[in-house]
């Protein structure tokens, strides 16, 4: 398949199955008044995800470098990986008034406080202003607040979460790569297949990161039409569909499929064991393609470096169904963007770079630099050069061109001290110490009374 269509196919998929989005399409003046023109040397504090091994961490590096040169501003930049200590210390910042100008972060419920507080500025009232901001953003995809149903945050890459293979690891162990219909059975036999080769089956931290696992745990008891909902209790069909995925995790520890320091780990520990050829099987998402690719590459910061036989051995594919859904049904969507703070748009010289600098980060020229294989908003898609995709990125096209829809994660909706009794609590369910139920369900009690 051509790559032209594998994108086009991929930027359908995200149309049709993404987020609720803004309703409200107004008319985009054909003046620019300020956007990515402003010059000076104003200083913008600026906070995103791309740090660590995130695949884009070098891109937003050179993108705002390309910026600071066509403005002679300054971006202080303050990222971090995205984890929920990333998550708690944006929410601390804005309730204590150390949020940065500019921020890119998630759009769902974990933005809702500061939107409630009216500490950053819709796009709808930015446009007041700056007629063409995100104007070349497709409303539609643009993902809406929770809180008022305005959109917030402009969109630069969406994003899936798949399960990624070591074919080295499952050539040994006699295992083909799983396809369009893999089965939950057939998971847990190939598990046992690499298991009796002396490998770990599933690379995952539970005592760290078991997030991709409880998503897709209670995806598997739940249908794309309801696993955005949040159920009342453990007695309603969808609490049954949660309790029976926690109890699905446990089983998959007691088999022994995860590493024997699972519960101790760090994300970091059982990726490198992936990459390594010590482990089969990653559920991750999107940007965890750029993590792989980095680490076939001698120095990790050069493309050039790229061992592009050792990452020969490595592909995406789906994550196993069960029940009601399909292994092509995923989880994704456009679930982050970039906000503008009203602590910026409150200062004229700080509003002008702040919008100046948005405008350059999602420009049609640079969101394809980061969306590469997942999706964007764009309205305009470009067209895409196979030379300019690795072997790995061009797999992921392959992969997401048979996905059957997209769903948003529920735990961007479950969120906060909701999610502690499961998430915190993963180690204390799979060793029987706290019962699956009683752990959904408090849980549950905490978000009915927030």
């Amino acid at each position: 398949m051509k790559l032209k269509k594998i994108t086009a196919l991929l930027l359908t998929c995200t149309m049709a199955f993404s987020m609720a989005a803004c309703g409200s399409k107004k008319e985009v003046a054909t003046e620019t008044k300020g956007a990515g023109s402003t010059t000076g040397s104003v200083e913008l504090e600026v906070v995103t995800t791309f740090a660590g091994n995130d695949g884009n961490a070098q891109n937003y590096k050179a993108s705002y470098e390309a910026w600071e040169r066509e403005t002679g501003n300054t971006v202080v930049d303050m990222s971090a990986t995205s984890d929920d200590s990333f998550k708690t210390r944006v929410v601390t910042d804005f309730e204590t008034g150390s949020e940065p100008d500019v921020l890119f972060f998630f759009n769902g419920a974990d933005a809702n406080d500061f939107i409630k507080a009216g500490k950053v500025i819709s796009i709808e009232d930015i446009r007041a202003e700056y007629p063409e901001y995100a104007s070349n953003m497709d409303d539609g995809r643009i993902p809406a607040s929770m809180v008022d149903d305005k959109a917030y945050a402009v969109p630069v890459n969406g994003y899936w979460e798949a399960m990624f293979v070591n074919t080295e690891v499952l050539d040994a162990a006699g295992v083909e790569v799983p396809g369009a219909d893999y089965t939950w059975d057939a998971f847990l036999a190939d598990c046992e297949k690499i298991k009796d080769a002396g490998y770990t089956p599933i690379a995952a931290a539970l005592g760290n990161i078991p997030h991709y696992w409880w998503e897709f745990a209670i995806f598997n008891h739940t249908t794309v039409e309801d696993h955005l909902t949040v159920p009342a209790s453990i007695e309603d069909e969808i609490g049954k569909g949660w309790v029976a995925g926690m109890e699905d995790i446990k089983s998959l520890y007691e088999s022994g499929y995860f590493p024997d320091n699972t519960l101790s780990a760090t994300d970091d520990e059982t990726f490198a064991m992936f990459v390594d050829g010590k482990a089969a099987f990653l559920i991750d998402g999107s940007w965890k393609v750029g993590g792989i690719v980095s680490a076939c590459q001698s120095d990790p910061d050069d493309a050039a470096t790229l061992d592009t036989d050792k990452l020969a051995n490595f592909d995406v594919t789906y994550v196993p169904g069960s029940d009601t859904r399909k292994a092509t049904d995923l989880i994704g969507g456009l679930s982050m963007g970039y906000y503008i703070t009203k602590k910026a748009w409150d200062d004229p010289a700080k509003r002008e770079a702040a919008v100046s600098f948005v405008s350059y980060m999602t420009s049609d020229e640079v969101v394809p630099i980061f969306a590469q294989h997942t999706a964007s908003a764009l309205k305009n898609a470009p067209e895409v050069d196979e030379e300019a995709f690795n072997a790995l990125q061009i797999k992921a096209m392959s992969m997401m061109a048979g996905c059957t829809s997209l769903t948003g994660a529920v735990q961007d909706v479950f969120n906060g001290e909701c999610r502690v009794s499961t998430f915190d609590g993963m180690p204390e369910i799979v060793t029987g110490n706290v019962s699956a139920a009683d752990a959904v369900q408090e849980g549950l009690d905490v978000y009915a009374a927030q």
